[in-house]
C-alpha cells in the first residue's frame, strides 16, 4: 500500500528556511507525481510544488525562487527546500501523490512563521 510520511516542519521566523521531507512507501517506480500541497487555517488548500516521475518540477507562482522540490530516487523521497519564508505561508504542509488515476497524502507537518 502507498503511504506518505512528512517530516522537517517547525517553528521558524520570517525569512527563515525549512526543509520538508516526506518517505514514500509503496510501488511509485513509473507514470506518477510527486508534490506539496499546504493549508492555512480557513483557507483553501494549496497545490504549492510538483515534480513528475521523468522529473519536471513545477511551482505556484507565489513560491517561485523561494521553493525548490527535488527527489531521491534511491530513498524514494521527496522534499521541499523552503527559503525566505512569510508569515502568510504558515500551513500545515501534506506531501502528495498521483498515481494509476488515485491520489494520496500524507498527514501533514506544521510549518509555523513567526517571530
Amino acid at each position: 500500500q502507498v503511504q506518505l510520511v512528512e517530516s522537517g516542519g517547525g517553528l521558524v521566523q520570517p525569512g527563515g528556511s525549512l526543509r520538508l521531507s516526506c518517505a514514500v512507501s509503496g510501488d511509485i517506480s513509473r507514470f506518477y507525481t510527486l508534490g506539496w500541497q499546504r493549508q492555512a487555517p480557513g483557507k483553501e488548500r494549496e497545490l504549492v510544488a510538483t515534480m513528475t516521475w521523468t522529473g519536471i518540477a513545477r511551482y505556484a507562482d507565489s513560491v517561485k525562487g523561494r521553493f525548490t522540490v527535488s527527489r531521491d530516487n534511491a530513498k524514494k523521497t521527496v522534499y521541499l527546500q523552503m527559503n525566505s519564508l512569510k508569515p502568510e505561508e504558515t500551513a500545515v504542509y501534506y506531501c502528495y501523490l498521483w498515481i494509476k488515476g488515485n491520489e494520496y497524502w500524507g498527514q501533514g507537518t506544521q510549518v509555523t512563521v513567526s517571530s
